[in-house]
């Protein structure tokens, strides 16, 4: 500094500087002089630049220093400043000759005690809640029995252990374990990112998507959990469209995600109670439903065969109901073979008196008679168009005449056909076939005699045989 004292310029007793040389000398005595330090305040103005730098103010009652993280130190802050958040920062004040400015490189944040942290995580809360990320209109069942479980978690601690024990003793399922860090600055962006990859797996892919998700920690002090109430964690857990459970902590802590999450245990051993039922309760189950199955499908059984017996019961015997139709089927035998007889007779009158009218001498005598008549009409008839019409007219008549008597032949054949069946079957149906194999009629006058009694109380006895009637002795 002695170089800037030298060769004063003439009639002057103070040293002259350039603007450069007094803004560097300021910036080294700045660093020179204070160092690293830490400074508490409340965070005022924060304002993060598209570089992704960081600029935000710390201040009290009466000053306010400006403070800058930049883009390579913000992710190993281990909470970002929030506006109105009391905070003590550590780094070093420089100054920015450019503006004539100085203010602070902010290496690392910490909330200034633990009533900061109990406002800021309020402040968070009431945010998430007034979007609506607590109701429980957007929480998701639980998966009954989820085939695949997440474990969002550390893979070195009591907690994984405690978690795959339990889940062994009630229902193994597959689990997969994506590693984070449960504490410190990188606990907030390693969980985050562990919900969402999980919720990236494709279903039916050779890496099976999680059922359900379990983010789990083991207890400890509000700044060892902090990174579970960052809003990061919290928008992560609230977007994912995998159910998730929170298990972080104890059961006295409390943590952001707690609030978005589908489900909230007290103790990560009680998460993996809640992700699956008891084996055994459901075996016990299934077994009770089954003989409760049982037992009413034979109830049931039983209910209908009663229920059969007191209809059948009600219904007429088969016999009554048989009895009319006999009685009906025996009157109808009876009279079938005089029926038949009458009917085959009134046939062959029928018959008779038709053929006797269509005899084929008739026929010809009818056309010889017609003949004569048209020859005396054509006779008187000169004019030869009429001559060749009485031709015409004669021999469709020939024609129609030759018709006729072959369809009355046919006629005549069909109907003598149809006797000879209605005779055969008159004789297949009479009782005179069975008087030819030894049986006999018996009449008393013209009633029939059918037992003992009749015959005794008959006055005189006709017997029928086939050959022949005999006249029995009257009864004297």
């Amino acid at each position: 500094m002695s170089d800037l004292f030298d060769d004063p310029a003439p009639g002057q007793n103070t040293p002259e500087f350039t603007v450069s040389e007094i803004s560097g000398e300021v910036k080294r005595t700045l660093e020179g002089t204070f160092g690293r330090i830490r400074v508490k305040g409340e965070v005022g103005r924060v304002f993060k630049a598209r570089s992704g730098h960081l600029y935000y103010d710390v201040k009290d009652d009466r000053s306010v220093l400006a403070c800058t993280t930049w883009k390579g130190q913000v992710s190993g802050l281990s909470v970002v400043p929030e506006e109105g958040l009391e905070v003590v920062v550590t780094g070093r004040l420089t100054a920015f000759g450019a503006q004539s400015k100085y203010n602070m490189n902010v290496e690392e944040v910490a909330v200034a005690g633990q009533g900061a942290l109990m406002a800021l995580l309020e402040k968070r809360k009431k945010q998430l809640e007034a979007e609506g990320l607590f109701d429980a209109a957007r929480k998701q069942p639980l998966p009954y029995l989820p085939r695949f479980i997440g474990v969002v978690t550390s893979p070195s601690g009591a907690v994984i252990r405690d978690i795959l024990h339990r889940l062994r003793d009630r229902f193994p399922r597959k689990v997969m374990v994506w590693p984070v860090a449960v504490q410190g600055a990188n606990c907030a962006a390693e969980v985050a990112r562990a919900i969402d990859g999980f919720n990236q797996f494709t279903p039916g892919g050779a890496l099976p998507r999680p059922d359900l998700i379990i983010v789990a920690r083991g207890g400890g002090s509000v700044e060892d959990l902090w990174g579970f109430n960052e809003e990061v964690v919290a928008r992560a857990a609230a977007a994912s469209q995998i159910p998730l459970i929170s298990a972080v902590g104890h059961e006295t802590d409390t943590t952001l995600i707690d609030f978005v999450s589908d489900m909230r245990a007290p103790t990560p051993t009680a998460a993996a109670e809640l992700a699956v039922p008891v084996r055994l309760d459901l075996l016990a189950w299934t077994g009770e439903q089954g003989a409760r199955l049982s037992r009413a499908a034979s109830q049931t059984i039983d209910q209908r065969r009663q229920r059969l017996r007191d209809l059948s019961r009600a219904l007429p015997k088969p016999d009554t109901l048989l009895e009319t139709p006999r009685q009906r089927l025996d009157r109808t035998a009876d009279r079938l073979p005089q029926a038949l007889i009458k009917g085959v007779q009134n046939r062959k009158v029928q018959l008779a008196e038709t053929a006797a009218s269509l005899r084929p001498s008739s026929l010809r005598q009818l056309v010889k008679g017609r003949s004569e008549k048209l020859d005396s009409i054509s006779a008187r008839l000169t004019l030869r168009p009429v001559l060749r019409e009485i031709t015409t007219q004669k021999d469709r008549l020939g024609a129609l005449t030759q018709r006729l008597e072959t369809a009355q032949n046919a006629r005549v054949d069909r109907q003598r056909q149809q006797l000879d069946a209605a005779g055969r079957q008159l004789e297949i149906l009479s009782y005179r076939a069975t008087l030819a194999r030894g049986y006999a009629v018996v009449r008393d006058g013209d009633q029939l005699v059918t037992s003992k009694v009749a015959a005794a109380n008959a006055t005189s006895l006709e017997i029928e045989f086939a050959d022949g009637s005999y006249q029995a002795a009257s009864k004297g």
